[in-house]
């Protein structure tokens, strides 16, 4: 029996695997401000799940992952894998960053294709999972015989923006206001979406999950906003693209990503915008990740495969 968990600053999802697949009906959910640390969660689960005998645990943090330890970046939680061995008497202990989960996540993944490729395009086994959400960043990932991945660090979320969207910003903004985007984070997380929006229409700031409300109900200026806002994606998927070869598909992930679906023409506009080498995105498909379970399923991934 493995333990595996996705822990977010909002929430920690925990589940239990066997064989490689999840069991159903094991998953529980824990609101962060409900517990003082993920000792405290971890702990409930293994009661709420009858105190099963685990074997391996994997445990997938939305923050930096060094030396066996990690804390995450907006919620005062940290882990150890001594510490997650000593709590489940487990051997078999790992602990990864949540983007990481979501690259282990795709070798058994059934994709949702949002722009195909042509099937006689040059392949070469990588992919590229972007994670836009609470936060940003990516994993690369490369398919290993035998099923498996490959998954890479990286850390894209506090680059600073490529020219091409620092401009296109410029250009809708005026320069004053778009300084305030100071990185890919900045830009593409939540927050960057409603900064975005607010300084585009001059109306107060307000979570970007009440603008994605107002453009599903009909809000004009809310629609423009995700339309622009999908055109900016596409232009830093280019970028993307290009500076990992991801050959077999960038794999969309996160609230802000999904959010920006119904607005797939406008990130296929910005990603084949720029003429200088468009054979590499033209020939690059984009996939979704829809699946609330993937994170949970990567981990199991990693210690199984």
């Amino acid at each position: 029996m493995q333990l595996v968990a996705d822990v977010g600053g909002t929430n920690a999802r925990l589940a239990l695997g066997r064989g490689g697949r999840l069991l159903p009906g094991s998953e529980r959910r824990f609101a962060g401000d409900d517990h003082a640390s993920f000792d405290d969660v971890l702990r409930a689960f293994l009661d709420q799940s009858g105190q099963p005998t685990i074997s391996g645990v994997c445990v997938a943090v939305a923050g930096p992952v060094h030396g066996g330890q990690a804390r995450l970046t907006n919620r005062d939680w940290s882990f150890s894998v001594d510490r997650l061995a000593a709590l489940t008497g487990a051997a078999q202990v790992a602990l990864i960053n949540d983007l990481t989960a979501l690259g282990h996540a795709t070798a058994s993944l059934a994709p949702q294709v949002l722009r195909p490729a042509p099937a006689d395009r040059p392949r070469n086994g990588q992919s590229l999972v972007v994670g836009a959400g609470t936060g940003f960043n990516v994993c690369a990932c490369r398919a290993l015989p035998g099923g498996g991945v490959l998954t890479l660090e990286a850390e894209e979320g506090h680059t600073a923006l490529p020219a091409t969207v620092a401009v296109r910003l410029a250009d809708l903004l005026g320069a004053e206001a778009a300084a305030a985007f100071t990185s890919t984070e900045e830009t593409f997380a939540g927050r960057g979406l409603a900064r975005f929006h607010a300084l585009r229409t001059g109306r107060p700031a307000e979570p970007a999950a009440a603008t994605a409300a107002a453009a599903a109900s009909g809000d004009s200026q809310a629609v423009q906003t995700f339309a622009l806002m999908a055109e900016l994606f596409g232009l830093l998927l280019r970028e993307l693209a290009l500076r990992f070869m991801p050959r077999e598909g960038l794999w969309l992930a996160g609230s802000v990503a999904r959010a920006l679906i119904p607005w797939t023409d406008r990130i296929e506009a910005g990603f084949l915008a720029e003429p200088f080498m468009r054979e590499i995105p033209a020939g690059t498909p984009l996939l979704l990740i829809a699946d609330d379970m993937a994170a949970l399923q990567g981990c199991l991934n990693a210690i199984t495969r």
